[in-house]
């Protein structure tokens, strides 16, 4: 049986979805006026691995990622570069696309943009005005009465005491209340505008998943995730908003991946120790980047460093060499195997991957052990399941399918195999006329270049160092 690990309750829970066999999610996604970095990486492997899972287990899933194309952050940018808003979220929202394609995600059923959904918001906004929970200021402004929801502060544990005496209450003069926050801003100079009860203006940036997830999911859905920074005030908020109006439970099930840590300091810009996705990409394969984030735990803290990536590329070369001698097709699983039973069960235990990964290590030792086809063959097939293993093993160990090769042109890299092949062809030429010491030499000459030879009954294989 399937548990997650519920913030809302603070305990695994047996999952029991709504519908039978179907899985209703929605994730909390990118704000689009910059590069994705590596916290957003964190959040669409998480989710990707979580929703392949679901599939796996034969559910019929959909899910749901937005994209906040209209924000105080997007305009400043937008602003600064003296480009249209819509020009500069394609761009950024283009880029995400292609990173997000490197890191092998399978793109959400569903991705709602805010500005499709300014209608939806004033109606949602006028509906808790209606019904008590919100009102507009002398300013034009919307404020959500946080005190008029008793369960506020529930998935954070926060009580309003504690937040009122904290650091995050917002003083404005025309709240009714310090802890109150914004759901219509009224409009400002140099700033997109749309018409409403209230004036013109723009929503808050918390109103929009409250709005985008009940149009595609219903009021009430089974699990709703986003990174561990947006518990409290945003998920805390989408709870007021959403169960004020349809006076029922928002989501089941609260799910959230941990921070990302940069040699054991929070990934912060103002520390200088921010990186994006491409920047990282720069210097290590997509693939190795994506092992790195499932080896560890979901809700655990990810601490990102060279040598952690490094570590994550041995680790992962070390599973496509039990590979390389394989040709392996792709079939159903036999869920019955002990080791694929193993997998199961880790997975099934609040999304257990570094479990799961201890599972396919014993696989490629006993590959490496007994030569087994079948052995290889499921490697391969739970690789898929959390979306790794499903290159050609010598393109892999070789380096140039990685993302820190796309600088390099396709010619200059055919180039370079065919140089390597060249030199291979003369080492088994040398050896053949036992000229050991020119065949040692190449060998030299290649691992100086860091080629590695591996000489085995088949014949001799190399791969990048």
């Amino acid at each position: 049986m399937l548990k997650i690990y519920n913030t809302l309750s603070r305990d695994k829970q047996t999952f029991t979805p709504i519908e039978p066999n179907k899985v209703q999610m929605y994730v909390c996604g990118m704000t689009v006026y910059d590069f994705c970095h590596l916290g957003h990486a964190r959040v669409m492997v998480v989710f990707d691995m979580v929703s392949r899972w679901f599939r796996t287990s034969n559910y019929e899933v959909t899910y749901v990622r937005n994209i906040t194309d209209i924000d105080d952050k997007i305009i400043k940018r937008a602003n600064e570069n003296k480009e249209s808003i819509g020009d500069l979220t394609q761009r950024f929202i283009d880029a995400m696309d292609d990173d997000s394609a490197k890191l092998g995600i399978i793109r959400p059923d569903i991705e709602p943009r805010a500005t499709a959904y300014i209608n939806g918001m004033i109606k949602m906004i006028a509906a808790l005005i209606e019904k008590g929970h919100a009102y507009a200021a002398d300013n034009g402004d919307v404020f959500y009465s946080v005190r008029s929801f008793a369960d506020y502060g529930k998935l954070s544990g926060k009580s309003l005491e504690d937040l009122r005496a904290g650091e995050r209450v917002e003083i404005d003069t025309f709240k009714k209340d310090p802890m109150d926050f914004v759901l219509w801003k009224s409009v400002k100079p140099n700033e997109p505008k749309w018409d409403s009860p209230w004036g013109a203006g723009r929503p808050g940036w918390h109103i929009e998943c409250s709005v985008m997830s009940a149009a595609h999911l219903g009021a009430h859905f089974d699990i709703h995730g986003g990174g561990q920074d947006l518990q409290f005030p945003h998920h805390e908020n989408e709870i007021a908003q959403s169960e004020a109006v349809h006076s029922c439970q928002m989501a089941n099930y609260w799910m959230h991946n941990g921070f990302v840590r940069v040699d054991d300091e929070k990934m912060s810009k103002s520390l200088g120790n921010f990186f994006t996705i491409r920047e990282v990409l720069k210097k290590y394969d997509a693939e190795v980047v994506r092992f790195f984030i499932l080896r560890a735990h979901y809700r655990s803290p990810l601490n990102y460093s060279d040598q952690h990536l490094d570590d994550a590329k041995s680790a992962l070369k070390r599973l496509y060499t039990a590979l390389r001698y394989y040709d392996v097709t792709d079939s159903e699983i036999d869920w019955t195997h002990p080791q694929a039973a193993r997998f199961k069960v880790a997975m099934d235990d609040d999304f257990n991957t570094p479990e799961a990964m201890a599972v396919l290590f014993d696989l490629a030792n006993e590959v490496n052990k007994t030569k087994s086809l079948d052995v290889a063959s499921l490697l391969k097939r739970l690789g898929k399941v959390i979306g790794l293993l499903q290159r050609e093993p010598n393109a892999f160990l070789q380096g140039f399918n990685s993302a820190a090769d796309s600088h390099t042109s396709s010619n200059s890299i055919e180039d370079y195999e065919i140089q390597v092949e060249e030199l291979l062809a003369k080492r088994i030429q040398a050896k053949k006329s036992k000229n050991f010491a020119e065949a040692d030499r190449i060998r030299k000459h290649l691992a100086d270049e860091g080629i590695i030879l591996e000489d085995t009954p088949q014949g001799t294989t190399w791969r990048r160092d």
